[in-house]
């Protein structure tokens, strides 16, 4: 039995990507293979891709095209590799396998059917599978944060999205197995726990016949973990019942990600949302009565097929009445396979552009002013990176997420991975900044 061959992964798309990435890098640890960082010397490179928009996925043949222009046999993974299986094996020469997205847990033993010379293709064209905390992880986030997943799939059919058709329906974990994962990773040192699925609110349906995320959460709170935060919430989800239990656990933060995509009806409806346009003031209103403390972050896409100037100036208007916290915004991508491809009324790409510059510009003070509001605070900050030549450290508050929100930079001293007490002096549009409270 020869040497085993080292692997790399090269990692891209979102957090839901990252866990499987986890799992296939603890996979392969388990099974004895060399784990490298550095793509250059090792053997095979397993490209977890993303497949979400067209931006997406040329990143993801950049990469892949880059790989094999150096010659690395490629292993493809995640929503590409699932998307597009036959195109990318007859393109890519250097492509050895092409896994899909329920598939991931049989990387090592596609890495050995690899090693004496099959091609493999394996893409579950239903994918149903999901990990738990009996899986191998090999996290790679910083050491303080740990993603931890739900559910995954999603039940419903938006009509500019192609995930479900990527990832499958809807399926969760039950409680128990979550909390046992929560439990680890608390026990590995954890800070802070993202919990994260297509559509978090939904968790649970599938198997209890009712969302639990209330039950959850407050299962939840029993694990030795400072803060816990929800992903993706959906507002017509977060019933009286979610935000009891976000109210009376205390290590579930007041933060809600409420991916909204837009405010008028006429285009909530053209874009088949669960709610078709119910998504209005009162909901949001309503979590900042119930919520005080809430921080609201929310995304939008601007340029959806049919958007007039008039359902634009309800999105700006909407924006400027409810001061969210942080808002993205993404430029329409038209999927091939979703219904809003073949739609009427598709928008030129510049005036998309210049609608997403508009809410940008328009989002911008309003998130200066809420940062300005922390400054003479004291906050706690879970520190994640040092700069090397200043020492200054970096970390985020409960008030920002990992890779989405803003920072706080930090003058002191204290170990990567803590949370401390930050006075906050001064703060940007984006950013905060302050020194550690001795």
């Amino acid at each position: 039995m020869g040497e085993k061959p080292t692997i790399a992964i090269s990692h891209l798309g979102c957090e839901k990507n990252r866990i499987d990435t986890e799992h296939m890098l603890g996979l392969l640890v388990e099974a004895g293979y060399g784990v490298d960082t550095n793509e250059e010397v090792a053997d095979y490179v397993i490209v977890n891709t993303c497949s979400f928009i067209e931006a997406a996925r040329e990143e993801s043949v950049r990469t892949l095209v880059e790989l094999a222009e150096a010659n690395k046999k490629i292993v493809i993974t995640g929503c590409m590799a699932q998307h597009f299986q036959e195109q990318l094996l007859e393109e890519l020469p250097e492509a050895v396998a092409v896994v899909g997205t329920g598939d991931y847990n049989k990387i090592v033993n596609v890495i050995e059917r690899v090693e004496t010379g099959e091609r493999v293709k394996l893409v579950s064209s239903e994918p149903t599978y999901i990990a738990d905390e009996t899986t191998p992880r090999y996290r790679t986030t910083t050491e303080g944060v740990a993603y931890l997943r739900v559910a995954e799939g999603c039940d419903y059919r938006c009509a500019f999205c192609i995930i479900p058709h990527l990832r499958g329906n809807q399926r969760s974990r039950t409680i128990e197995s979550i909390v046992a994962e929560a439990e680890q990773l608390a026990a590995q040192g954890v800070k802070e726990i993202i919990l994260i699925s297509q559509i978090t609110t939904n968790y649970g349906i599938d198997i209890y016949g009712k969302p639990q995320l209330a039950q959850l959460l407050r299962a939840l709170g029993k694990v030795d973990v400072p803060w816990i935060r929800i992903h993706y919430a959906y507002p017509t989800g977060l019933t009286p019942d979610v935000i009891a239990a976000i109210k009376d656990t205390p290590n579930v933060l007041p933060y809600l990600d409420l991916p909204l995509q837009h405010s008028h009806p006429e285009i909530l409806r053209a874009m088949n949302r669960p709610w078709q346009g119910r998504v209005n003031d009162d909901i949001i209103e309503r979590m900042k009565v119930e919520l005080p403390q809430a921080v609201l972050r929310t995304t939008f896409i601007v340029g959806f097929p049919g958007e007039t100037d008039t359902h634009f100036q309800h999105l700006l208007q909407f924006v400027q009445r409810h001061e969210f916290d942080h808002v993205g915004v993404f430029t329409f991508s038209s999927e091939e396979g979703t219904p809003a491809y073949s739609l009427p009324n598709q928008l030129p790409p510049e005036v998309m552009e210049s609608r997403r510059d508009a809410v940008m510009a328009l989002q911008q003070p309003i998130s200066y002013k809420k940062n300005q509001q922390e400054i003479g605070k004291v906050v706690d900050v879970l520190i994640e990176q040092e700069n090397p030549e200043t020492g200054e450290l970096i970390g985020r508050s409960t008030r920002f997420s990992p890779e989405v929100d803003g920072l706080v930079y930090v003058q002191g001293q204290a170990r990567l991975g803590t949370i401390v007490p930050v006075a906050i002096k001064d703060a940007d549009a984006y950013d905060l900044y302050g020194r550690i409270l001795n």
